[in-house]
């Protein structure tokens, strides 16, 4: 397919044409209804595509073309170009020569977004490396709806992707994961789904919280919310079917106790730097959690030269007043 003939197609439908460069695009995770405007337009409005695989991308291109043209029997679709994981790379020169031809390249995987536990990373980098211009059409990803309807993101979250199988390497990251205080999100395959909530059991502790999700947005979607040792007992009598995504509570802060001590030293350090005594006083409270009265009890115990004078926050006798 020409530019010229790309250029003409895309103006038809956005009134603006696609501009010369390589797009990454997201695709559904399951759903074909979840593809998003833009993302139709672009892959209607490209001269080729590079995916996994093209029976697949095919198929999507051709609901793309339903979305976007009235009538897309006369669509004149873009190439297709294998780029998995064992192609990539030997796929990038292509890729360069048509964009200094002037192209616009598409990259899909087959669900969700490119470079995110699928492949992409090489051609990316190369592309950006080169100095050609790269846009990002945003879609769905399993990652974030999995979160989304985990019930457990405390606002931050690490993304371990597929653990190693076995070694020393598993055992790391498994650790690492029990650890930290961030939830944990980790795809995983339907045969190796129990040892893998048995090894978060072990590592964890059977208590924390997991959201087993699996077929997100498909017709058989399910979400498992349990602690992990009931969802390894849930799924140890039957391997799931379809591509599954565990999100793993994170770690709970440990509780420290504050003791009158600890918050003298904390008032008196404030009182030292030539700070009042309120102004100590709700620093610290701030600081540390603790309930005002106790904080306030302590800063009124405290018998310090130069901090009396009723000034600062404080009555004439030093004390602090409510």
């Amino acid at each position: 397919m020409t530019e010229a003939h790309t250029q003409t197609q895309t103006e038809t439908q956005t009134g603006t044409p696609l501009a010369p460069g390589f797009y990454v695009v997201g695709t559904p995770i399951g759903n074909l209804q979840d593809l998003t405007p833009r993302a139709a337009a672009v892959l209607t409005g490209v001269d080729a595509v590079i995916c996994e695989d093209t029976r697949r991308t095919g198929k999507l291109i051709s609901h793309a073309a339903e979305v976007v043209f009235a009538d897309s029997a006369d669509f004149a679709r873009p190439a297709l170009l294998v780029g998995n994981e064992h192609t990539e790379r030997a796929r990038l020169p292509e890729v360069l020569e048509r964009l200094d031809r002037g192209e616009r390249l598409a990259l899909v995987t087959d669900a969700g977004m490119p470079t995110v536990s699928d492949p992409g990373t090489p051609m990316v980098a190369a592309v950006a490396a080169a100095g050609f211009q790269t846009f990002v059409v945003p879609g769905p990803s399993a990652v974030s709806a999995a979160l989304a309807v985990s019930g457990l993101l405390n606002g931050r979250y690490v993304f371990e992707g597929f653990l190693p199988r076995k070694g020393r390497s598993r055992s790391v990251r498994l650790t690492a994961i029990a650890a930290d205080d961030r939830v944990a999100v980790l795809y995983e395959s339907p045969n190796r789904l129990t040892t893998t909530l048995q090894d978060l059991a072990a590592v964890c502790g059977p208590e924390r919280q997991v959201a087993v999700a699996r077929e997100l947005t498909k017709l058989h979607e399910e979400v498992v919310r349990a602690s992990v040792s009931d969802a390894a007992a849930h799924y140890a009598n039957s391997t799931p079917k379809g591509e599954i995504v565990i999100v793993v509570e994170g770690k709970a802060a440990e509780s420290t106790e504050v003791t009158d001590s600890d918050l003298l030293e904390l008032l008196e350090a404030r009182i030292d730097a030539g700070v009042s005594r309120r102004d100590a006083v709700a620093a610290v409270m701030e600081a540390t959690g603790t309930a005002k009265r106790r904080v306030y009890d302590l800063a009124n115990s405290l018998d310090r030269p130069g901090q009396r004078g009723g000034h600062n926050g404080e009555s004439a006798d030093g004390q602090v007043e409510r």
